[in-house]
């Protein structure tokens, strides 16, 4: 399991040479977001895709 630290680290390394501080910051929120989802999961956090169609329906009203 990679700590925190070594998880930026390896995303930071992978971008090219002239990506810039947005870039870099675009890339470590979309990590974080796939580690969530992931994490949410695992512990049975999930919503169907018919539920989640219905509450963007709502949404739109």
């Amino acid at each position: 399991m990679q700590t925190v630290k070594e998880k930026i680290t390896e995303v930071v390394m992978a971008q090219p040479d002239d990506a810039t501080y947005e870039e870099i910051m675009r890339e470590l929120a979309f990590e974080r977001m796939i580690e969530r989802g992931l994490s949410d999961s695992r512990a049975g956090r999930i919503i169907s895709d018919d539920d989640m169609a219905h509450r963007i329906r709502t949404w739109q009203s």
